[in-house]
């Protein structure tokens, strides 16, 4: 059984000179993006008879998913930390944003941003095929030459 990921702790130093001591794991959303960010995102009322557990804020569920995005692991590998969100409830918050199309507008308000700073390298860019329909109707591909099945050698 394997324990828990060690966080290696990395001196940090602020805008005002102020050295902090940050987890490589923490990604923060800056607060002039998080402000802007915030507006997208949907509040759940709150139930008062069966209130149940506290959720997770907004902020700290999208920087978990930004991180698994970012390093491409799955998401029950999302490290934990105190007061921060499993893998799992990342998880289930993007899907609860994808739903109620929250994501693609956050997206879009990401690229726009980026877009105006001029930061986005185009020439990286990568399309999915799986957002990207291929289209119906094409002319099917070549049929791949048959190789003629080859006698091994007798050993003897």
């Amino acid at each position: 059984m394997q324990g828990p990921a060690r966080i290696d702790r990395t001196p940090s130093v602020t805008a005002d000179g102020e050295v902090r001591v940050l987890s490589v794991l923490q990604m923060r959303v800056p607060d002039l993006l998080w402000a802007e960010l915030e507006l997208l995102i949907p509040r759940p009322a709150q139930r008062l008879r069966y209130p149940g557990r506290k959720r997770y804020d907004e902020r700290a569920c999208l920087e978990g998913i930004l991180y698994v995005l970012r390093w491409g692991i799955p998401w029950r590998a999302l490290p934990r930390e105190p007061g921060r969100p499993s893998g799992n409830t990342c998880w289930r918050r993007l899907d609860e944003w994808q739903r109620l199309g929250v994501w693609e507008q956050l997206v879009e308000r990401l690229q726009a941003r980026l877009a105006e700073a001029d930061a986005i390298a185009w020439e990286r860019a990568i399309v999915d095929a799986t957002i990207v329909p291929a289209k119906r109707g094409a002319t099917r591909s070549a049929k791949a030459l048959q190789i003629a099945a080859v006698q091994p050698r007798s050993p003897t």
